[in-house]
């Protein structure tokens, strides 16, 4: 039978060392993937903000009031210490900045890119919404509370991150659908 997120996190709290091993093994493959999509970074970087999370998460069990799921409230910390991480390094923005997405274009170099080193190219803020909502699955609701941010802001940072993203990897050295019509439309109605 398996236990379920409260079930572990009451016998956690009695002591039982087992428990958490399984909630560990649970929650940090998908926490790690989070991660290293927030941070855009490297698997260190990731590692060390996961330790950081279940540090605090462990800390701050006592405080979960099962309002959230655990895996939303993990997630709000792991978020949390993303956060700092890009703040401490100067790489987060607040949401709403999106003046990087000229700097993110110019430094891509190759024609086309995959959706991963693109994800990661974008600013904080929209990386942030685009991993919670397109990857995570989270609401805008949940994503507008995990960020403390309007949910308008969040579908706002969605909208601006797609388009973004489709810019990046729309393939620079192929001709548009609209382009290639064109060109046909051209070539009937030239007469010989």
């Amino acid at each position: 039978m398996e236990l379920n997120d409260n079930s572990l996190i009451a016998a956690i709290k009695a002591g039982d060392e087992a428990s958490f091993r399984l909630l560990y093994r649970r929650h940090t493959p998908r926490l790690l993937q989070l991660v290293l999509r927030f941070i855009g970074g490297t698997v260190d970087d990731a590692e060390d903000v996961l330790q950081e999370t279940w540090i605090a998460a462990t800390a701050a069990l006592d405080g979960f009031r099962h309002d959230a799921t655990f895996r939303t409230w993990l997630t709000g910390i792991a978020i949390n210490r993303c956060r700092a991480l890009l703040r401490k390094r100067g790489r987060w923005t607040e949401l709403g900045d999106d003046d990087s997405i000229a700097v993110a274009r110019a430094s891509l170099g190759a024609e086309r890119i995959d959706l991963e080193r693109a994800i990661a190219l974008l600013p904080a803020g929209y990386r942030a919404v685009v991993v919670l909502h397109d990857i995570e699955g989270y609401t805008h609701e949940e994503i507008a509370r995990l960020l403390g941010v309007a949910t308008g802001t969040s579908k706002a940072q969605l909208f601006h991150a797609r388009r973004a993203l489709r810019a990046m990897l729309e393939p620079k050295h192929l001709p548009s659908i609209h382009d290639a019509a064109s060109q046909r439309l051209a070539a009937s109605s030239v007469r010989p």
